[in-house]
């Protein structure tokens, strides 16, 4: 599994369920609300400095999901999509890559069609039963809160760059100020 997950040069993520918890909620005024987790957050951004880039396929189509997107670099932006694989192969096209060079996280069956076809497939540790048994890895995290985190350090580990990436936080003169 490690040369699999250290040839990855994109990571595809849903959003509901994955980026966040699945919980839909509505205010008085029928603003959609979402919550994404920091941590994800970081961990994505981290990856972009690994040179890895990050993209995202979503069923559901969102302004939050754009702005969020937008926060975090992420220019490779599918919603609405409700056959997943259309927009997965048009990636694959505009980008130059091979199913073998991309990891994609989904938490239900509809994320299957491309779960099956990438380099490196994960979940959520909160995933419909279906997708567990037939993904790489599933994370102990669930959906929203720090599964994406968690899948991110694992690909920064395999390719190699984790340290460099990190030592800025771990280097003792850095944390002294």
């Amino acid at each position: 599994m490690q040369d699999r997950l250290a040839n990855i040069k994109l990571l595809l993520l849903d959003v509901d369920g994955v980026l966040t918890d699945g919980r839909i909620i509505y205010d008085n005024r029928g603003n959609e609300l979402k919550a994404f987790d920091v941590k994800d957050g970081h961990g994505l951004k981290m990856l972009q400095r690994a040179g890895i880039k990050v993209g995202i396929i979503t069923g559901r189509s969102s302004e939050i999901v754009s702005r969020r997107a937008k926060e975090l670099g992420i220019d490779i932006l599918y919603q609405g999509a409700l056959r997943k694989l259309e927009p997965y192969l048009e990636i694959l096209s505009e980008q130059g890559l091979t199913d073998e060079q991309v990891a994609y996280v989904g938490d239900d069956v509809v994320d299957l069609p491309i779960l099956r076809r990438v380099g490196f497939s994960a979940t959520v540790a909160d995933a419909v039963p279906d997708v567990a048994p037939l993904v790489d890895f599933v994370a102990s995290h669930s959906g929203g809160r720090g599964a994406v985190r968690e899948i991110c350090d694992l690909l920064l580990q395999a390719s190699g760059q984790w340290d460099e990436l990190t030592k800025r936080y771990f280097d003792s003169d850095s944390v002294r100020g």
